[in-house]
């Protein structure tokens, strides 16, 4: 017999017009829910990842770059606002040097790839509903972005936040938007499934996504790694970098003992007690930099099997339903992170990669270093 409190909450999805197999995702992570199951991955289960191939290494031709990348393509998560930022819009629209946003810059560094090689390079934005429209606003002005027939965007899915005693969705008649929340962008994968758009890129002959963060202006799409993964036949890759102490709090990869696969351990899945284990730079001496690279056919072919659930494991995250009143109720937010996906794919791998390639702006100072002077940007529009 089904969970009352699941069955209450797949009602309110399905009214609200979310498919079919993202309630199967929820109901997967509900269900997980009800055993009391954590997502803490214990430092005896794993071992530190090692024999990571550079990227400073390898070696390919401009040809096989240039196929690469034309089977290529980039994907933007630009789900969250500029709150923070002093801005009600998305964050994507922040203004960051000469009144270009991270938008602007991300758009200038895609067209300049494209004229170097000579390829298509679809982007393709993950946004959530509070970013979709502002931000389609902001690409009119870009119109050589679009690619045949396919969309400049897909839209992350919503789920009702639960109560903690009875995981039911909780409600809250003072601000009912305050009901529902995003299910992190692990979501990314059910996303592109439900949408049509992971099976519009096969049909047209994409290989592979590259994901990463809109707000990191170093993850420009590099034509050695899409070479690499072409060459080697990768199915899954993840950018990690060496970890200083300022990285410690940051996510890592380790192998898990039980099947040898990659495994990704954010802050949220340390096992009590064992917060100094994931600290230790010099025993997970890399960090995950959440630039991924994934197989458009093996992704398909995964998602197809299972109905959309791609097995993400949960994270559990409580909170209060107005994050902004610490005495309102308290609530079960179900999430996924898409790095996590590592482990789902045999024979992924990771790939060390420079200082560069990782450049995030997730507060005011972050944003007020990158419009210093310790920083130029480039004609290709990158940050150096």
């Amino acid at each position: 017999m089904s969970h009352p409190g699941l069955q209450e909450a797949l009602d309110a999805m399905r009214s609200a017009g979310v498919g079919e197999p993202a309630m199967a995702v929820f109901a997967n992570y509900h269900a997980q829910l009800q055993t009391g199951h954590t997502g803490s991955i214990p430092e005896d289960s794993i071992e530190p990842l090692s024999g990571i191939p550079a990227l400073d290494a390898v070696e390919s031709t401009t040809e096989e770059r240039r196929e690469a990348l034309a089977r290529t393509v980039v994907l933007k998560l630009n789900g969250g606002l500029g709150t923070s930022m002093g801005m009600n819009g998305p964050k994507s629209l922040v203004p960051v040097r000469a009144g270009l946003t991270f938008l602007d810059i991300v758009v200038g560094q895609l067209r300049s790839v494209r004229k170097q090689f000579d390829v298509d390079l679809p982007l393709l934005l993950m946004n959530s509903f509070a970013t979709q429209d502002a931000t389609l606003a902001a690409l009119e002005r870009y119109p050589d972005l679009v690619v045949g027939d396919l969309p400049l965007d897909i839209v992350q899915n919503k789920e009702p936040k639960l109560t903690v005693d009875e995981l039911a969705p909780v409600s809250w008649p003072a601000d009912p938007d305050l009901e529902w929340c995003p299910p992190g962008h692990g979501d990314v994968y059910v996303s592109l499934f439900e949408s049509g758009v992971l099976d519009q890129l096969r049909e047209r002959g994409f290989e592979y996504l590259f994901l990463s963060n809109i707000d990191n202006l170093g993850a420009v799409v590099d034509p050695d790694i899409a070479a690499w993964l072409r060459a080697e036949q990768v199915p899954y890759t993840a950018e990690v970098c060496e970890r200083t102490h300022n990285d410690r709090k940051g996510g890592h990869l380790a192998v898990r003992k039980s099947d040898g696969r990659i495994v990704l351990r954010d802050n949220g899945a340390v096992a009590p007690g064992e917060m100094d284990f994931f600290q230790d730079t010099e025993l997970h001496s890399t960090f995950h930099t959440n630039n991924l690279w994934v197989s458009i056919e093996r992704l398909h072919d995964r998602l197809t099997a299972t109905g959309g659930v791609l097995g993400l494991p949960m994270i559990a995250n409580h909170k209060t339903v107005d994050p902004t009143d610490k005495t309102s109720t308290p609530v079960v937010q179900i999430e996924s992170a898409m790095g996590s996906a590592i482990e789902v794919f045999e024979g992924a791998r990771a790939i060390m990669t420079p200082r560069r390639r990782f450049r995030p702006v997730k507060t005011t100072n972050e944003l007020l270093l990158l419009q210093s002077d310790l920083y130029t940007l480039t004609d290709s529009f990158e940050l150096e």
